[in-house]
């Protein structure tokens, strides 16, 4: 006989009762991951080589998405939201190629194209952020997080699915960035490790509310710098600079930086530390 607290089994045995049926995560993962094999055949292991085997893979993902809906209460229905969703692939296509042609132009170690979108993390979470923004534009609940999360897993790279980031964006390395949910990036943005584009506060009563800054077109943000605030804004062509606290507008063609002093004394004896003041 058991001899758990039969008040504490009851209780849970209500909030399993009560527990909608998990959504089927792993497969809508994979089905991004289908689809973008099929937009970059740089990553798939087995390129497809005929317009009838590339429409068939077409019909076929757009099926397997209207089966895995209908699992989510969507706003229409399962069907016509996936045929919706698919119509977008060739405007998807070609935002993501200019993300990886920005990343090419920005990366000196870049080999080209098929490199960055068959290896670069950058690029990867970001053609994740674009599956997932677009069904978080159309209302769908959860889904678009689960794939959020699952770039984020795979990258270290955390992108709310509600941003909005405009065409052209370059992740340089990218390990450690955070974007959030009310986040508006413009076109041509650069953005390196440990940059956090977050809120100012977190308090609840905000939710629904612009709480992440506006950075504007042809801005780099090099790596560990912080800016927070849905009234922050970082205007056009302007660069932030490493590590800096930004929590107030700047206009646009601005440079922000710290200016650091170095002062480096170096003994004549070598077994001696070299003494660094910063």
């Amino acid at each position: 006989m058991s001899s758990s607290n039969p008040d504490f089994v009851q209780a849970l045995t209500q909030a399993h009762l009560h527990t909608a049926a998990p959504l089927p995560a792993q497969a809508f993962c994979q089905l991004a991951e289908q689809l973008l094999d099929l937009l970059f055949p740089e990553r798939s292991a087995r390129p497809l080589r005929t317009p009838d085997a590339v429409a068939a893979t077409l019909d076929q993902l757009r099926t397997d998405l209207a089966t895995l809906l209908r699992a989510v209460p969507t706003p229409e229905p399962a069907p016509e939201l996936a045929a919706s969703l698919m119509s977008a692939l060739p405007v998807l296509r070609a935002t993501l190629l200019q993300d990886a042609a920005a990343i090419v132009a920005a990366d000196p170690a870049a080999q080209g194209l098929a490199e960055v979108v068959a290896s670069y993390p950058g690029f990867y979470a970001i053609a994740m952020h674009r599956f997932a923004h677009g069904l978080h534009q159309r209302g769908i609940p959860r889904v678009p997080r689960i794939l959020s999360e699952y770039a984020h897993q795979r990258t270290g790279i955390d992108i709310h699915p509600g941003a909005r980031i405009g065409p052209s964006f370059c992740i340089d390395h990218g390990t450690g960035l955070v974007i959030g949910e009310t986040c508006v990036i413009g076109a041509h943005v650069k953005i390196f490790q440990g940059v956090t584009l977050g809120a100012l506060s977190v308090a609840k009563h905000l939710q629904g509310i612009k709480r992440h800054p506006t950075i504007e077109d042809h801005v780099v943000i090099y790596a560990g710098a912080t800016i927070l605030g849905g009234s922050t804004t970082v205007g056009s062509h302007s660069i932030i600079g490493g590590n800096v606290w930004l929590t107030e507008s700047v206009p646009s063609h601005s440079r922000v930086y710290h200016q650091a002093h170095i002062h480096v004394t170096r003994s004549q004896d070598p077994t001696e530390d070299i003494t660094f003041s910063i």
